[in-house]
């Protein structure tokens, strides 16, 4: 949805489409970005990027929450050849099974490349008691990110809760979804207030701002309770 759509359906869940609203759309767009502002520390949407690798890699044209996880490129897509720590190999336990159809392992070199193979796997858990592949430590301030491998891959994928600076970029409806109330309660407490501003006496008619400036805080505070306990956003303690 767009800036604009927002606009309209808080219009339209304000007004019906007959009254006259006394704020302008430009004001409705400034309190939809000030929801947007808040639900950002909520928000536990990822994104994924790779990018080339380097052992220190500057953050500061991200405009990111915080990191995620730090992984090759290669484990997702399944290409292992040229990256890793032993490059392109097939995998051992498809090979093993060639080894339970023939006699016992009687295939040529088969069962050296196994035993070779489990006592690299066996040097790789000692290796990780003193160090730990793809480890990770970001420095918000300096807004750096650094990376412990094995090797030097390529490319480096890197997943982050992103800073969202623009409606159009949050697609999920639950998001969205939340956003709209968001946006609503904030209008009706503008509006309770605007119309809640002065009192009048003996008057044949009376304003529903204090009707409205309830409603939008008890709207308000209902949906701001429940995104502190759904929250599953954990910030790590450095």
């Amino acid at each position: 949805m767009t800036l604009q759509d927002y606009v309209d359906e808080i219009k339209l869940e304000l007004s019906g489409g007959l009254l006259n609203l006394e704020i302008p759309d430009e004001t409705i767009a400034t309190i939809v970005k000030k929801s947007l502002r808040e639900i950002n520390r909520y928000i536990d949407e990822t994104k994924v990027i790779t990018i080339p690798f380097a052992p220190c890699i500057d953050l500061k044209d991200f405009n990111y929450n915080s990191i995620v996880a730090v992984f090759r490129a290669s484990a997702y897509s399944g290409d292992t050849s040229g990256e890793g720590l032993n490059g392109s190999f097939s995998d051992p336990m498809y090979m093993q099974q060639w080894m339970i159809f023939s006699n016992g392992g009687s295939m040529y070199s088969l069962q050296d490349y196994l035993l070779n193979y489990m006592a690299y796997n066996t040097l790789l858990q000692l290796r990780n008691t003193t160090s730990t592949d793809l480890a990770f430590r970001e420095d918000r301030q300096a807004k750096k990110l650094y990376i412990n491998t094995y090797d030097r891959p390529p490319t480096i994928t890197i997943e982050y809760i992103p800073t969202f600076q623009d409606v159009s970029e949050i697609v999920t409806d639950y998001w969205i979804d939340i956003l709209q109330r968001l946006s609503v309660a904030q209008t009706k407490i503008i509006l309770g207030r605007i119309r809640s501003r002065f009192t009048q006496s003996n008057a044949l008619w009376t304003q529903d701002g204090d009707e409205l400036l309830q409603e939008g805080n008890n709207e308000l505070t209902n949906l701001r309770e429940t995104l502190r306990i759904n929250d599953q956003i954990t910030l790590t303690l450095d």
